[in-house]
């Protein structure tokens, strides 16, 4: 029989632990993002793998706000955010630094996550768009690579939150085998 662990026994960072920790070579960046509950959502999956850091851009609402802390869940004191107006202006600093910016979205010539090959050596700003107009054209063909989630039913999207997990799940563990 398995036996549900308590939170004391999950053994998890505190605080300033997790700062101190080293972190995945992963960002997230929010373009324009309007539920508050999808990006405390973000934050908490955020934490759980990591993150080095979140761009919250154009609409995208910052901490403190009640309902992202309500699905955060302490999660906005523990990562490492900044708030950008532009989401392209931020692409293409990041290219400039040489991160490699990859838009989820789905697009002409996208490469399917599953295909997607992850250098464990290489930092990813991953970007995820508004929830109805995805990630705008601007910031997809400014970036280096646009990678779509497969799906295999009648609907054509994910919330975001949802599709949140499952890249940096992927990206997570093609990173670090």
């Amino acid at each position: 029989m398995n036996r549900k662990l308590e939170n004391s026994e999950l053994e998890r960072l505190d605080v300033e632990a997790f700062r101190q920790t080293e972190k995945s070579p992963i960002i997230i960046i929010l373009d324009n993002i309007r539920s508050l509950n999808n990006i405390g959502s973000v934050f908490r999956t955020a934490d759980a793998f990591l993150i080095q850091k979140i761009y919250l851009c154009g609409i995208t609402a910052t901490p403190p706000h009640k309902d992202i802390r309500k699905t955060a869940l302490g999660a906005t004191e523990s990562l490492e955010w900044e708030y950008r107006k532009d989401t392209l202006e931020l692409v293409e600093e990041l290219k400039q630094s040489g991160i490699r910016t990859v838009a989820v979205e789905q697009a002409e010539n996208a490469t399917m996550l599953n295909d997607f090959v992850v250098d464990s050596k290489e930092t990813i700003a991953l970007i995820f768009g508004n929830e109805v107009k995805g990630v705008s054209q601007d910031v997809v063909t400014a970036s280096d690579v646009v990678v779509e989630i497969p799906q295999f039913g009648t609907k054509h999207s994910l919330n975001i939150s949802v599709s949140v997990g499952v890249v940096v799940w992927d990206i997570w563990t093609k990173g670090n085998p």
